[in-house]
């Protein structure tokens, strides 16, 4: 990516966009100067320019004209109102959707641009995102390898159909709300046995960062992993038994379902 047609663009650079563009960045898949967004809060704008160093606009339409790559960070309802607005200026362009609740059909439909859909998430930021890619039907394969490449390198990309999408939404994009309460817990339980908060929260989060590591590179299963850590009669078994007794396990598993329902309502009404 060596001229400005070439860019990474971001139309909207919140939350998960700033986080993808840190990821970005930190794994040096392109140079801050390669990368255009445009984002309609100044005081946001100006921010995000000092600490990223990237080029800020607040025209959508710069971004469109600079980038052959535009990313979608926007509310879902905002998603087929801007595409409408860029109209032809975004024929020949890639354009990838990190929003929940819309569908590459109903963009396909408003758009003359190649359309593909991303649900990724906010570690991303420091190259542990969890991603799934979807493709459009005018998807091309080198579109299809070049954004499994770019999410790749900033953590983990899977291919899911853009159904399926709904559910990378609550597994991964909402998953770390969830992971966060389970931290929180953890921490709670320490604190309320002694330890001060501080402590206990570095602890718990060491904890869980420890444990999906190790379930990522052993190729055990959950229930595998489980068996290594309890002995019977032991503090874990202690442990374990009041979490089944809350139906822990089923209300994370209920939280994901959750998630995924809301995904397919919304895309219902953004059509």
């Amino acid at each position: 990516m060596s001229n400005a047609h070439s860019w990474l663009g971001f139309i909207g650079a919140g939350k998960l966009a700033g986080s993808v563009i840190r990821g970005l960045l930190l794994r040096n898949v392109c140079a801050p100067e390669e990368i255009i967004a445009s984002e309609p809060n100044g005081e946001l704008r100006a921010r995000l320019r000092t600490e990223l160093g990237i080029r800020f606009t607040a025209e959508n339409a710069e971004v469109a004209e600079k980038a052959e790559v535009m990313f979608l960070g926007l509310k879902p309802q905002m998603v087929l109102p801007v595409l409408r607005e860029l109209g032809e200026s975004a024929a020949g362009k890639l354009i990838v959707s990190f929003a929940a609740g819309v569908r590459i059909s109903s963009m396909e439909e408003v758009t003359p641009a190649r359309v593909m859909r991303v649900m990724t998430n906010t570690p991303s930021a420091i190259a542990c995102a969890a991603t799934g890619f979807a493709a459009g039907s005018r998807t091309t394969d080198d579109d299809r390898q070049k954004i499994a490449g770019m999410f790749n390198r900033i953590g983990t990309a899977v291919e899911v159909t853009d159904e399926q999408i709904d559910a990378v939404t609550a597994l991964a994009g909402s998953g770390p709300a969830f992971v966060y309460t389970v931290i929180a817990g953890l921490g709670k339980g320490g604190n309320g046995e002694g330890l001060p908060s501080d402590v206990a929260l570095k602890l718990a989060a060491q904890t869980a960062m420890g444990a999906a590591t190790l379930a990522l590179r052993s190729g055990k299963s959950p229930k595998e992993l489980i068996d290594l850590v309890v002995t019977p009669g032991g503090t874990t078994a202690a442990g374990l038994r009041v979490m089944e007794e809350g139906r822990a396990s089923e209300a994370i598993a209920g939280a994901v379902e959750a998630a995924a329902r809301r995904g397919r309502e919304m895309a219902q009404e953004n059509r």
